[in-house]
């Protein structure tokens, strides 16, 4: 792939972002609309028949995801197909900083309010998107965008349930590291019926990650971690030397549950039971008196969550 390729004839490439072991992301200019938009390259398969399954479930899905609507979402505008199979995805540009990039810079825990808002902003995308029957499969701080408004963006739905092709793969050779960082048990044990609450683990692993600065499980090499997923009891904040409320604590042992029938029925209730833990309205605006340009306490206001509550948000979980 080289800067100038164009895709779809629209499309030309202009600064890689990143590359992954499904592919790649670039940086692009729409020439017929003339703004920035993202391309997701999948690699193409070898074999005549996976190329063929793979591309139909690829435009199944992307186009569910385009359907989805929430801002804390990132925006499918276009996908295809190049001539030699490759599949590709156009989204929208996210400015800011991956939730990796914020955790590894600032070196220190996020605070109970900060952590919260973010945990409970990617509720409200995840409600939407489990209603619409889409399990991301693949939450983890690098698929998670915050812009320097403090707005949170999930990124990858659409080409994330991919991921489970090369998942074996991945445990056996030490590949990815990354993709295991936050998969749920189920998801490591190959079970085929995934729901919404798998992506409630992940989402227990990343507010265990803002809150004690680490994940739950060292990211080892993946079939140490894999095991650890499936049959260690996780850490919680207290035994990491960091204080939280006893609510939250408790919040994310249940996220963390090995048996899914243990966690939280749907993102909808995790985002109530985050809610005495978000900054109040009267402090949204200032971010407590910080200047920290992604700190996502600073736009948060109650009507992001999922919707509708059922009149339930006031009573604080």
């Amino acid at each position: 792939m080289h800067a100038g390729k164009r895709f779809g004839g629209r499309y030309e490439l202009t600064v890689p972002l990143g590359t992954g072991t499904m592919g790649s992301v670039w940086q692009a200019v729409d020439r017929e609309l003339d703004r920035r938009v993202a391309v997701k390259i999948a690699l193409p398969e070898r074999s005549a028949t996976s190329r063929a399954e793979r591309r139909a479930r690829f435009e199944r899905e992307a186009r569910a995801a385009a359907r989805l609507d929430h801002p804390a979402i990132t925006t499918v505008h276009d996908l295809g197909v190049d001539e030699d199979g490759t599949l590709w995805m156009v989204m929208q540009v996210v400015e800011g900083a991956t939730l990796a990039d914020l955790l590894a810079e600032r070196g220190e825990p996020f605070g109970e309010q900060e952590a919260a808002a973010v945990a409970a902003q990617l509720c409200g995308g995840l409600a939407v998107a489990h209603r619409a029957g889409l399990v991301h499969r693949d939450l983890k701080p690098d698929n998670i965008m915050v812009r320097k408004d403090g707005q949170v963006k999930i990124l990858d739905f659409g080409l994330v349930k991919l991921m489970g092709d090369v998942l074996a793969r991945l445990t056996a050779t030490g590949e990815g590291v990354g993709n295991l960082l936050c998969a749920s048990p189920e998801l490591l044990g190959g079970e085929s019926d995934l729901d919404g609450r798998s992506d409630l683990y992940a989402l227990g692993c990343l507010l265990h990650h803002m809150l004690t600065g680490a994940p739950p499980f060292p990211p080892e090499p993946p079939v140490l971690l894999a095991g650890r997923h499936l049959h260690e009891p996780p850490p919680t904040p207290a035994d990491c030397g960091v204080v939280v409320p006893p609510s939250l604590q408790e919040l994310v042992g249940r996220l963390l549950a090995k048996d899914r029938g243990e966690r939280p029925a749907d993102a909808a209730e995790v985002y109530r039971l985050l809610v005495p833990h978000l900054p109040g309205p009267e402090r949204a605006g200032s971010a407590g008196g910080r200047d920290r340009p992604e700190d996502a306490r600073r736009p948060f206001l109650i009507p992001s969550g999922p919707y509708p509550m059922d009149g339930r948000i006031s009573a604080g979980g």
